[in-house]
């Protein structure tokens, strides 16, 4: 079994990965693309807004879809951080872990209010099922660092390792 954190827990350990992963997402309108196993073990790969409310990182949408199917039969998962950039000159991120199924009323009423506040999209009031909360067990990122293309790699409880590529 793999050690996981929270994200709260992973900006603490990761912070370069954090601010990279944060930095992409704001840029990219909170768009990132979500990889689930589909049920005979191929891959899938879909859009997905994640949203970050209470030091938890959020995966939730319309319920029904094909992706959060895949996520309650195999809770594994990776989110890419969405570019439009070959090169990659404001860097780019992945996440990898597991996501559980959160039933506490006061995390679902946060993170309504909370999307509301920013976006003017209404969800106050409403159930959420399932309401998917990723644990992070691995991360990477690429950035530039002084015009050279550096690899950050981190796991729980190893820190971020960073080597530049040549």
């Amino acid at each position: 079994m793999l050690d996981m954190v929270p994200w709260k827990s992973f900006v603490a350990d990761a912070p370069g990965i954090a601010a990279v992963f944060l930095r992409r997402h704001a840029a990219a309108g909170n768009l990132c693309m979500l990889a689930t196993l589909r049920s005979d073990g191929s891959p899938r790969i879909s859009p997905m807004e994640p949203r970050i409310t209470r030091g938890q990182l959020i995966l939730v949408g319309m319920p029904g879809t094909l992706k959060f199917r895949d996520l309650a039969r195999d809770p594994r998962y990776s989110l890419h951080t969405a570019t439009v950039d070959p090169h990659v000159g404001d860097g780019d991120a992945k996440l990898w872990g597991v996501v559980r199924d959160v039933r506490e009323k006061a995390l679902h009423k946060a993170f309504a209010d909370e999307l509301f506040e920013e976006s003017g999209f209404d969800l106050r009031g409403q159930s959420f099922d399932p309401f998917y909360v990723a644990d992070i067990a691995c991360a990477s990122a690429v950035a530039f660092e002084d015009g050279q293309l550096t690899l950050t790699l981190w796991k729980p409880g190893e820190g971020e390792r960073t080597q530049r590529l040549d």
